[in-house]
């Protein structure tokens, strides 16, 4: 309740409503996902009271989580990651005259989800954060390296390149002096490097200025074809009586592999409508626009948001690249998310949690009503639309440290971005790599010093064990299958 009364107030409000917009407009737009959303306003909000700061930053989150299916269902190409899946059935549907059933599943899917989602993030992150003050760092370091194993091997299509993505963030997260000893790593002898390499910089670089010189190498004058909305946004009831098991199913499927550090947002949406397709009694709608296709995978995809708060908020851990910049948005106002958090600052997140429930619901009311508005943006020409995103993520990597050193990063990290969005790398490993690698050597740094040197201590409980087990599991299960696969099909020919 107290949350709810630190939300309600104006500025709160304000803020909220903000990023419901803002969050929707970005996702809305191809190219802007809401990681560069968030990361470009850290620098606009470093003045802003902290609380209102996390609450538009989340409701951003939220929002490009609706935004996402705009485009994958009028214009076959997905707002951000987490909406792949929707342009399958979504797009085969605005196609076949159904576009405002589509958008209407996807919304009312998507206000389901997250209302759900967000009462077992509030009643599920102070449980988890409870337990978690009884993890030793050895605990809390296995806790990271299966983060940054499953991200970095599920993520994409190949493990090779995954790890590549997560070797370069753990790198670039060197660069500097060491938070501890003070010993300086990786500068090169250049001085502006000490400090080491502003996250939102990089983040800015990889997913704008990377993603606007490939669009730019690969450009084409013709205008995006925006299907037209010749019905309402509504459902009949038949498509309420074909989408509410869907939803419910999604959520179940959404929420908990955003809590354990799965790869993002794509694998529930995936799953997701495996399970539908399997479920349905008319298989043969799957690939021309069945409504379960869109209803399951969209409420997959914003349980899982919610879902990525409550490692996030319970013990610092970011499962996605979003929950990774929220991550260092609470650090920029020096606030540490973990175990203590509840305890710490429970103005700030008792707010930010109601203010998802407010949120969720603005958010069906923006999009419902005024989906022909979101629409229009989309009409935008694509060289005034990337030239500005690249005018603002420049403005935003100058702006942290008025640095002309970060510019030069950002253009370099730009190339890179390039480089991996051409040959097929995720980005997600290397964001969470960055963020993540100094605060696992830190734990490992504690767990030495409890143990005065003795490495066994790595091991030590039942809880890095059956962490390491899992992890070889994860590293070794996916080469056996794929071995036995090789010997199916070899037989099979012979």
């Amino acid at each position: 309740m107290e949350g709810f009364s630190t939300a309600f107030t104006l500025t709160n409000l304000l803020y909220g409503l903000a990023g419901t917009f803002l969050g929707t407009l970005v996702g809305v737009l191809p190219g802007i996902g809401p990681a560069l959303a968030i990361a470009l306003l850290l620098p606009v909000t470093a003045s802003v009271d902290p609380t209102a700061a996390i609450i538009m930053f989340a409701s951003i989150y939220y929002g490009a989580m609706y935004g996402g299916s705009t485009t994958s269902i009028l214009l076959n190409t997905p707002g951000e990651s987490g909406s792949v899946i929707t342009a399958l059935e979504g797009n085969k549907m605005a196609k076949a005259g159904r576009a405002g059933a589509a958008l209407a599943t996807a919304a009312i899917g998507s206000f389901v989800a997250g209302t759900i989602a967000t009462l077992l993030l509030a009643f599920g992150a102070p449980a988890l954060a409870n337990l978690a003050l009884t993890i030793q760092p050895a605990g809390y370091l296995s806790l990271m390296i299966l983060a940054f194993a499953t991200v970095g091997t599920l993520l994409g299509t190949s493990m090779v390149r995954g790890l590549v993505s997560l070797t370069m963030g753990l790198t670039l997260g060197l660069v500097g002096a060491d938070l501890q000893s003070g010993a300086i790593r990786l500068t090169f002898g250049n001085s502006n490097a000490i400090d080491g390499i502003e996250t939102v910089t990089v983040i800015v670089a990889i997913f704008a200025l990377g993603e606007a010189i490939y669009l730019a190498s690969r450009f084409k004058h013709e205008d995006w074809t925006v299907l037209q909305i010749k019905d309402k946004a509504w459902m009949t009831k038949e498509d309420w009586k074909r989408s509410w098991k869907p939803w419910l199913r999604g959520t179940a499927i959404g929420f908990p592999l955003g809590v354990i550090p799965a790869g993002g947002s794509e694998v529930p949406t995936f799953l997701s409508y495996g399970v539908e397709q399997k479920l349905s009694k008319r298989k043969e709608e799957f690939g021309k626009g069945a409504i379960e296709g869109v209803a399951g995978p969209e409420a997959a995809n914003n349980a899982n948001a919610a879902g990525a708060l409550v490692p996030l908020l319970a013990l610092g851990l970011p499962t996605s690249a979003t929950a990774a910049i929220v991550l260092v948005a609470f650090q920029s106002f020096n606030i540490q998310p973990g175990p203590m958090l509840f305890d710490t600052n429970p103005l700030v997140v008792w707010g930010l949690i109601a203010s998802l429930f407010i949120g969720n619901t603005l958010l069906l009311v923006l999009n419902l009503p005024f989906i022909r508005v979101w629409i229009l943006l989309l009409k935008i020409p694509r060289p005034y639309l990337y030239g500005g995103i690249v005018s603002l993520s420049l403005l935003g990597a100058y702006a942290l440290n008025s640095s002309t050193f970060d510019l030069q990063v950002a253009l370099g990290i730009a190339l890179l971005g390039y480089l991996f969005r051409r040959f097929g790398v995720p980005v997600t490993p290397l964001v969470i790599g960055m963020i993540m690698g100094p605060l696992a050597e830190v734990q490992f740094k504690r767990s030495l010093q409890i143990s005065n040197g003795d490495y066994g201590i790595l091991l030590h409980g039942l809880m890095p064990k059956v962490i390491y087990a899992l992890l070889v599991l994860v590293l070794v299960a996916p080469a056996v299958l794929k071995v036995r696969n090789k010997r199916k099909n070899a037989e099979a020919s012979n």
